[in-house]
Order: C-alpha cells, then sequence, then structure tokens
C-alpha cells in the first residue's frame, strides 16, 4: 500500500522504516531536508497515486492544525487523513469538519511504542468511520505488534475515540512511573539494602510488578548507577494533564494519575531521585529529552544510602 508520511522525528522516521520493511511504499515529507523524500506537503500530494492516505506524525496543537490545513488545501476528495500524533480528542472534531469540507476523511490515532516501535511495533487506538479504518488497515496491521489484531490495535469509535483511549493510557503511564520511581527511592533510602539494581532486576520475571516499564528502569539504571548523570526536572507532554481534567469532569477519581502529574510538577522545583527516575524512564521508552545534571549537581549529589 503507499502511504503519505508527515514528520520524520524519532517516531515518524521509525514508522516510515518499519513500513517499508514489510513492502508498502511510503513518500516522507519533514522540514529538514536530510530526511524528507520530497520539498513540501505539495510535493507530497502530487507524488502519491489518487485516492491517498497521508498519515500525520507532528507534534500536537498549532503544527497538528496547521498541517491539517495544509492537507486540506493540497488533497483531493477520497483521500484520507490519519492524525498519528498526540493530539487532544477536542481537536479531532474540527479537523475532520475541515476535510470533510472537502470530501477528505479522517482518522484519529494513538500510537504507543516509543523509539522501541520499529523493532516491537506500535500499539494503536483509533476512531473514525468503519469504512475509514478498513481502508486503513494494511498500514495499521504493518505498524502493530505481531500476533492477534485485538492485542495490538482496537478501532475505539467514531472520530475522537483514538486520541482520548491514548490520553488515558499515558494517564495510566503516570501513575506507573511514580510508583516504579517511589520504590527505586525507598530502596535507596534504606542501607540494609545494598543492591537497589539487583533488587528491581529481580521483580523483573515471576512478579505481579513485572513489565516492559520495569525493565526498561533497570535497563536505565545499568547505564547510569543512581541516575548522577540525570536532572530531576521532568517535563509532562499534556496528556496527563487533558486525563485529569477529564476525570474532573466525568466525577471519577483519579488520585494516583493526578498524584503523579503533581510529582512533576514537584520535580522543577526541587530535585529528587524519584523524579530522575521517571525521567530516565520517558528517555527510555520514549527518546524523551532529559535534562542533564550539571557538573555542580552530579558532585554534590548526595549518596542516598549515608
Amino acid at each position: 500500500m503507499q502511504l503519505g508520511l508527515v514528520g520524520l522525528g524519532k517516531m515518524g522516521f521509525n514508522m516510515r522504516e518499519r513500513l517499508r520493511a514489510q513492502g508498502h511504499e511510503v513518500i516522507g515529507y519533514d522540514p529538514r531536508p536530510e530526511v524528507t523524500d520530497t520539498p513540501s506537503l505539495e510535493g507530497l500530494a502530487s507524488s502519491l497515486t489518487a485516492p491517498r492516505v497521508v498519515w500525520v506524525m507532528v507534534p500536537s496543537g498549532k503544527i497538528t492544525r496547521d498541517t491539517i490545513t495544509g492537507l486540506a488545501d493540497s488533497l483531493e476528495e477520497g483521500d484520507l487523513v490519519i492524525d498519528g500524533g498526540n493530539s487532544r480528542f477536542t481537536d479531532d472534531g474540527p479537523n475532520a469538519e475541515l476535510l470533510a469540507k472537502k470530501g477528505i476523511g479522517y482518522i484519529d490515532a494513538g500510537v504507543s511504542g516509543g523509539v522501541w516501535g520499529l523493532e516491537n511495533g506500535y500499539g494503536l487506538m483509533v476512531g473514525g468511520s468503519e469504512d475509514d479504518v478498513e481502508r486503513a488497515l494494511p498500514i495499521f496491521d504493518a505498524l502493530r505488534p505481531e500476533g492477534e489484531r485485538a492485542d495490538g490495535f482496537v478501532h475505539a469509535g467514531p472520530v475522537g475515540a483514538g486520541h482520548y483511549s491514548k490520553m488515558v493510557h499515558n494517564g495510566i503511564e503516570y501513575g506507573l512511573m511514580q510508583a516504579y520511581a517511589e520504590g527505586y527511592e525507598l530502596l535507596e533510602a534504606e542501607e540494609l539494602v545494598q543492591d537497589t539494581h539487583g533488587v528491581l532486576r529481580a521483580w523483573s520475571k515471576g512478579t505481579v510488578v513485572r513489565s516492559w516499564l520495569l525493565d526498561l528502569l533497570v535497563q536505565a539504571l545499568a547505564q547510569d548507577p543512581e541516575f548522577r548523570e540525570i536532572s530531576g526536572y521532568t517535563e509532562d507532554s499534556g496528556e496527563g494533564r487533558w486525563t485529569v481534567e477529564e476525570a474532573i469532569r466525568h466525577a471519577v477519581p483519579a488520585p494516583v494519575i493526578s498524584a503523579a502529574l503533581f510529582a512533576r510538577f514537584a520535580s522543577r522545583q526541587a530535585d529528587s531521585p524519584a523524579m530522575k527516575a521517571v525521567s530516565a524512564l520517558r528517555n527510555q521508552f520514549g527518546g524523551h529529552a532529559v535534562k542533564r545534571a550539571t557538573t555542580e549537581e552530579t558532585l554534590r549529589a548526595p549518596d542516598p544510602k549515608k
């Protein structure tokens, strides 16, 4: 199948490689000349055979909205646009309406897998019409992990359902990372425990707390014991905030996700071993940038066992 792909960053670039490896023709556009296949959105549209399918993989907010507007001007009736970025679900309705005026279909796709998706595949949650989703299934099947489709892909509902599902997924992710991080800090604080890395690794098989996030925490500690090279300052992508706002709107108690979000805010006021663990985990699974500790911070970092 032929696909246009807008945005060749950390995830988009790997998605292009995974799709090509499975026999799909992918023409990518990115402002950076060293990675793009075509010089412009207009060039992308003219390089594709109608009816076209174009996947947008750019940062959420204005950049995505501007890209959708540009595609509305460049594409034609019968084409299909998939927004695979971390857009807020409330943006999906207006995007779909804008494209529908030109007879262009729209799917919102929540994508999970980070920088590891090239090898492991991506978890996909999509929203849109049955016909549009069916049309894009060859692309979804190539991107998702191997095995049963239902284990890595869901048509969650109409437009907006995909990004809503991904938002809740990321809210849960906040809570899981915070729990692992607090456990790490407790282990580091107790002088009886002389091998924190070994304890965490011992949990990675056969225990009820085993998970891929735990594996990544073990890996991060192997690369930087005690996280002396990482500041505890931790960003939030926005989806944790949106999840908490939705919990308030629906009167759904979400104390764990809320606390995890507020812990990230706290990380910007004072350094914390737990937040260093969260920052390291974000870098491990998503390639998110970390704020490196300065030489002075590294030298004065206390040994938590003393």
